[in-house]
């Protein structure tokens, strides 16, 4: 996972310029850090950008289950088994 450190703005900047505020969010695909009085308040980002952090999350999630059931030796179901039961909710969708 990359770090990286969120665009820091004052508050003031979402109120007085909404739009290019906006815009930048949406450019960027980062969270930009608001202040308020100098201390860090809020955490803004687009939606898309909102969407594709809490897939990775989702997924992460999903992978660390995985990794437990594989070094629990845990069965796992037969790929051919996986790809029949998702064909059948594609026909059925």
């Amino acid at each position: 996972m990359v770090a990286f450190l969120p665009d820091v703005k004052p508050s003031t900047s979402i109120r007085h310029d909404y739009n290019n505020f906006s815009k930048h969010c949406h450019e960027s695909h980062l969270p930009v850090l608001l202040t308020k009085n100098g201390e860090a308040d809020l955490v803004v980002m687009s939606v898309t950008a909102y969407q594709k952090m809490t897939a990775r999350q989702r997924l992460g999630q999903m992978l660390a289950k995985t990794d437990r059931d594989i070094a629990s030796n845990t069965p796992m179901r037969d790929f051919e088994d996986v790809f029949a039961d998702i064909e059948a909710r594609i026909e059925h969708a």
